[in-house]
């Protein structure tokens, strides 16, 4: 179903909404004539659509499901596109010492769907997880473009980055037809470029109204996008002790005190990919990094409602 919101000018939002990669997308764009605008759509969802069946496990002829079986056995060569895919994952890994991680390991057989949260394994079969997932055991050949699992068991997925790098990928071919502003809601975390149709700049409330009473509502996301991770309210026992659902991979112990966190970078794949581990590393270390590096910004929320901010952004309360 096409939906039209009408706004002052010539200028007319067209939507869509539609439930793909196991999520809920929303794609937006800024254009005059709707059946032109409906076949631009048409064209996002089949990007996405195909952006799934590259990544996901459940594609018995997939590059990823060829690499998860010869773990421990041999090299895998993949296509330029998954290589890339891997290369970085395993980039932002090392930048954030392990706390996104593409690796798991067959102990938690729920980690064979890649949209579904990894549960929460007791103490003893946690700290087995745990030592067997690291994603320095994923060998990378650039010459011979092959992906190799050191140990057996070993398996990779793309949970944390698929929706990020489908709506990427979504709004390059939007561009590419010739949309000049446009937002992709992916379950949430928001993708913008250009101007919305009265010349003003898209921001988190006007891209996506249901977080219009956040108190990062009014930052200006045009041409950035916006990924957002809670901490979970699901509950589980570790050592009788009841704690939050995300764990830290460095010790498999529950995080608590952010409640979330949302950053914003150009790009929508390195958004989601980093927006999970802040929460994992704090708010301390977590800003620390951020601060380090270009183009890039965060804003966390701990669970009494207290909100920071990296540098060069300001958040009016």
């Amino acid at each position: 179903m096409l939906a039209v919101k009408n706004l002052t000018g010539t200028s007319t939002i067209f939507n869509r909404e539609v439930r793909l990669m196991g999520n809920r997308f929303e794609i937006s764009l800024v254009a005059n004539d709707h059946i032109w605008a409906l076949a631009r759509i048409d064209s996002a969802i089949s990007e996405i659509n195909r952006v799934e069946k590259l990544l996901s496990t459940f594609n018995e002829d997939s590059s990823i499901n060829a690499i998860n079986r010869n773990a421990g056995v041999q090299p895998v060569r993949v296509d330029a596109e998954t290589f890339r895919i891997i290369d970085r994952a395993i980039q932002i890994s090392s930048l954030t010492d392990g706390s996104f991680d593409i690796t798991y390991n067959t102990v938690n057989t729920d980690a064979d769907d890649m949209y579904t949260p990894v549960a929460v394994a007791p103490a003893k079969k946690l700290k087995k997880k745990i030592s067997l997932t690291n994603y320095t055991n994923v060998v990378l050949n650039f010459d011979a473009q092959t992906v190799f699992l050191k140990n057996k068991g070993m398996r990779i997925g793309f949970g944390a980055i698929s929706r990020g790098y489908a709506a990427d990928r979504a709004k390059y071919i939007l561009q590419m037809e010739g949309v000049s502003s446009g937002v992709i809601n992916a379950g949430g975390d928001l993708l913008t470029w250009g101007l919305q149709p009265d010349n003003t700049p898209w921001t988190i409330a006007t891209a996506d109204p249901s977080q219009a009473n956040q108190p990062y509502a009014a930052v200006n996301i045009s041409n950035m996008a916006v990924a957002t991770s809670y901490n979970t309210e699901k509950y589980t026992s570790i050592n009788n002790i009841k704690a939050k659902t995300d764990i830290n991979p460095e010790n498999g112990f529950p995080v608590s005190k952010i409640e979330s966190v949302s950053v914003i970078t150009p790009g929508a794949e390195l958004a989601d990919a980093m927006a999970t581990p802040i929460i994992a590393m704090g708010v301390n270390a977590g800003l620390y990094l951020i601060n380090k590096l270009n183009q890039i910004a965060c804003i966390i929320v701990d669970d009494h409602a207290r909100v920071y901010t990296s540098k060069n952004i300001s958040v009016m309360m």
